[in-house]
C-alpha cells in the first residue's frame, strides 16, 4: 500500500496504472474509520482492479458552528485498516493541496441538496460537492464507492454526475449498523453509554415505519412522520431535525406512501447529531 499526499504524485502513479487497462476504483473518506467505510473498500475491491482510498477532513463542508476542530483524526489507525483491506493506495492530502492559495472555485450543488440536510446544514453539499468532484477529478476514477448511510449526500452526488456529463461510475453500497442496529459514524464514538442506548431508538422508529407502510394497504407520509418520531420520543431522543418519507430520486416528501420510499431520519442524542434511512423498495 502507497500513502501519498500530493497530487502530482499521485496522477503519475494512476497515469501508470491507467495505462495497463487497470479499471480504478475510488473511496472517498474522512478518515476515523470503521466496518461502514471498509465495506465501501471491499466493494470498490470487487469493481475495480485498483483501490484508492482517501482521507481528507474536508473543511468546506463544515459550517463555522460545527466540529471541524473537534471531527476525529485516527490517520495511522486508519491506515492499519486500509492495509489489511488490500488498499493500493491511501491519498492523504494537506488543505492547501486541495485548496491552493487563491482557491475561489465551487460546485452549485443540485437541487436534490436544497432540502433535509441542505436545509439544516445550508453550506454542507457546495463542500461536498466541490471535494467529490476535485477528487474524482485528480483520480480519474471508473467507480466511485459512496454509503447508503448519507443517502442525501449519494442522491446529490449522483445527481452532480449525471448533470456535468462525468463518466465516473458511481456506486452506492447498504448500511452497515452495529449489533444494536445504529448505523455505524464516526460520530458514534461521541456517544456516552446512555446516550448510546438512546441512538439505537433511532433503527427502531425506522423498522416500525416500515412495516407500517409494508402491512397498510393505505398510509400516509405524516402519518409514518408520527410513527417515527413518536418511537423517537419514546427513545428520550428529545432534537428532531427532520423523520420524512421521500421519493428516493427527488427527495421529495411522499404525501401518500408509493413503493419505492426512502425514510430519513436526523437527530440530537446528546450533543452528537446522527442521521439514519430506511430504504424501501418495490419488491419490499
Amino acid at each position: 500500500m502507497q500513502v501519498i499526499s500530493r497530487v502530482a504524485e499521485l496522477t503519475e502513479l494512476l497515469d501508470t496504472f491507467r495505462r495497463s487497462g487497470r479499471r480504478i476504483g475510488v473511496v472517498p473518506t474522512m478518515g476515523a474509520l470503521h466496518e461502514g467505510h471498509l465495506s465501501l473498500v471491499d466493494r470498490a475491491a470487487e469493481l475495480t482492479d485498483l483501490v484508492v482510498a482517501t482521507i481528507f477532513v474536508n473543511p468546506t463542508q463544515f459550517a463555522p458552528t460545527e466540529d471541524l476542530a473537534t471531527y476525529p483524526r485516527t490517520f495511522a489507525e486508519d491506515c492499519t485498516m486500509l492495509e489489511k483491506r488490500r488498499v493500493d493506495i491511501v491519498f492523504c492530502p494537506q488543505d492547501t493541496e486541495i485548496y491552493p492559495p487563491g482557491f475561489s472555485t465551487f460546485v452549485e450543488p443540485p437541487e436534490v441538496a436544497r432540502s433535509w440536510e441542505g436545509r439544516s446544514r445550508p453550506t454542507h453539499f457546495r463542500g461536498v460537492a466541490t471535494v467529490v468532484l476535485k477528487l474524482l477529478n485528480m483520480t480519474r476514477a471508473d467507480v466511485g464507492v459512496f454509503g447508503q448511510k448519507d443517502f442525501q449526500q449519494a442522491t446529490v452526488i449522483r445527481r452532480m454526475m449525471f448533470d456535468l456529463n462525468h463518466p465516473c461510475e458511481i456506486v452506492v453500497a447498504p448500511i452497515v449498523r452495529e449489533a444494536d442496529g445504529l448505523a455505524m459514524s464516526s460520530r458514534n464514538r461521541y456517544l456516552s453509554p446512555e446516550e448510546r442506548i438512546k441512538a439505537a431508538g433511532i433503527r427502531r422508529s425506522l423498522l416500525k415505519a416500515r412495516r407500517a407502510i409494508t402491512t397498510t394497504a393505505s398510509i400516509t407520509g405524516t402519518e409514518v412522520t408520527k410513527i417515527i418520531r413518536d418511537e423517537l420520543l419514546i427513545s428520550q431522543i428529545g432534537e428532531i431535525d427532520y423523520a420524512v418519507a421521500v421519493d428516493p430520486d427527488t427527495l421529495e416528501p411522499q404525501t401518500k406512501i408509493q413503493l419505492p420510499v426512502v425514510l430519513l431520519v436526523a437527530a440530537r442524542v446528546g450533543s452528537t447529531r446522527l442521521i439514519d434511512n430506511e430504504w424501501i423498495k418495490a419488491d419490499a
